[in-house]
């Protein structure tokens, strides 16, 4: 969503390095050009205005002037300002001191909020909650009946007592449901609101009658970020209209220029706290302004990514595969099974090239990134699973014939087998070497990864001998000097320190050495 945005201001940025100061002209350039790529991106014209005049000031001020890297400390700059738009620190869930907790969804209709029900649900049930979905959208067609297909895919329970399509009070179910959830023990109610096409007088005084029926300790704003100035719009009328604590954007993962995620925060005061990128019900985490700002400027999200790899491996696993790696057959304990367990891990934490987009400096490669495969993964597993146990574990055996058989098994071209094949031992000798110390080919190895050096020595110049002088008289004073000094160390002693005449009387051979004497 934020690729455009993005763009812009990596090429901002890149005018910049090199320059060891920064002048008045060049941050007024600065300046216009990411005041043109936010304006593009269709952020608010107010929140433009704060965040441009809050950047010159801070530009034009020591924490600039007198840096060693200019250009990086205006990075820093935007980067702190993005963040500050976006809502400064990531906010959380506040949970009723005595169960249930309640949660009411408000917002506009095809805003996503009978989904992002289900996805708010799965979230916290991985939390260690017992959440229940209440299906009080009784105007849209089929909404109680979406809701329920939605809980049953997450796992998690649902109360609908009423059919929905125009039929029953939305209050009453609102309000029942509240002691439905104590006596069945639930200790987090998600109440899923009708929504209309637009504002109306109707949709506030419904959404208003169920705040007061079940005094949610959260009403959130579920807004779709796809529907650019609009969003602010309906956010700033909700706001006096019912009143809401933050904010969950939907659709994050389209193609709209994003701008409006960027203004509800800063205009509305009230955080952005969920953000939905997907259509899976996994797809919904957490908002945390300083890692989208660290997405928004190409500098990666590495801390989402870890934490999704702590969600999806096992630490037993993981220390398992590395044993293998690290052994000392030099990783050919790791076969095409751990392999393939491996790249269904990796799988489960989401498509290929969203994890590589939260990797730094990816937006250099965003193209390549966007024309990923994703069923390259699929092929690689059906070529895996098409051979034997034994072509698994000792894939050096498989031959020709064994390739060609693979190859009609798994609905591929004997080429691809064969590639396949190649490409794992390359990995396998490299990621072996990484667990021994050896560091990536071609690099130092690793400090404290199994004995490798932390850093390569550079390779000693042999020594030059004493150079002598080029002219002639010189030389001559240089040599009658060196023989003298000769003279004086054979009269003081020998080579080891001992009296010249004494040198080597007392000292014997030790008896193995004494054959090779006679």
């Amino acid at each position: 969503m934020f690729d455009t945005l993005s763009d812009r201001l990596s090429a901002t940025f890149k005018t910049l390095r090199g320059k060891g100061r920064l002048s008045e002209a060049d941050i007024d350039a600065t300046a216009r050009e990411i005041r043109i790529a936010l304006l593009e991106a269709d952020v608010a014209l107010p929140v433009v205005r704060a965040f441009i005049a809050n950047l010159k000031e801070r530009a034009r001020g020591a924490e600039v002037s007198q840096a060693l890297n200019p250009a990086q400390q205006v990075l820093k700059i935007v980067n702190e300002e993005l963040v500050g738009i976006l809502g400064g620190e990531t906010r959380v869930l506040r949970f009723a001191k005595q169960p249930p907790t309640v949660i009411m969804l408000a917002g506009l209709q095809g805003a996503g909020k009978t989904t992002l029900a289900g996805k708010l649900g799965l979230w916290l049930k991985g939390q260690g909650h017992t959440p229940l979905l209440v299906a009080a959208d009784l105007q849209r067609p089929n909404a109680v009946n979406q809701l329920s297909v939605v809980a049953d895919r997450a796992g998690v329970a649902v109360y609908a007592p009423e059919p929905g399509n125009g039929v029953g009070d939305p209050v009453t179910v609102a309000r029942d449901s509240i002691e439905y959830a104590k006596t069945k023990l639930h200790d987090v109610v998600i109440v899923d609101t009708a929504g209309r096409l637009g504002i109306d007088q109707e949709l506030m005084k419904q959404a208003a009658d169920i705040r007061d029926a079940v005094s949610p300790d959260e009403v959130l704003f579920v807004v779709d970020a796809m529907i650019g100035q609009d969003a602010v719009n309906t956010a700033e009328a909700f706001r006096d209209g019912v009143g809401f604590d933050g904010v969950v954007l939907s659709k994050l993962d389209g193609d709209a220029r994003g701008g409006a995620a960027l203004s509800i925060a800063h205009v509305t005061g009230k955080q952005i706290m969920f953000a939905s990128n997907g259509e899976k019900l996994e797809d919904f985490d957490a908002f945390h302004p300083d890692r989208m700002a660290s997405r928004i400027l190409d500098m990666g999200d590495l801390l989402t990514l870890i934490e999704q790899a702590e969600k999806t491996f096992s630490q037993a696993e993981a220390e398992k595969m590395a044993s293998k790696l690290a052994s000392s057959k030099g990783g050919k304990d790791f076969t095409l099974d751990d392999f393939l367990a491996q790249m269904e891990q990796v799988r489960k934490m989401g498509s290929i090239s969203k994890l590589l987009g939260m990797l730094p400096g990816m937006g250099q490669i965003k193209d390549q990134i966007n024309n990923i495969d994703e069923r390259d993964v699929d092929r690689t597993a059906a070529i895996i699973k098409s051979m034997t146990p034994g072509e698994r574990n000792d894939p050096v055996i498989i031959n020709g014939s064994r390739r060609a058989r693979i190859a009609r098994g798994s609905g591929v071209e004997v080429s691809a087998v064969k590639n396949l094949v190649e490409r794992f031992f390359e990995a396998r000798k490299m990621m072996s070497r990484m667990a021994q110390g050896g560091g990536m080919p071609g690099m130092p190895g690793v400090p404290g990864m199994g004995g490798g050096p932390g850093r390569a020595k550079k390779k000693q110049k042999p020594a030059k001998g004493k150079q002598r002088s080029g002219n002639p008289m010189k030389r001559k004073a240089e040599e009658q000097a060196a023989a003298a000094r000769r003279e004086e160390a054979a009269q003081a002693g020998g080579a080891f320190g001992l009296p010249a005449g004494d040198q080597g009387k007392d000292f014997e051979l030790p008896d193995e050495f004494k054959k090779f004497m006679s």
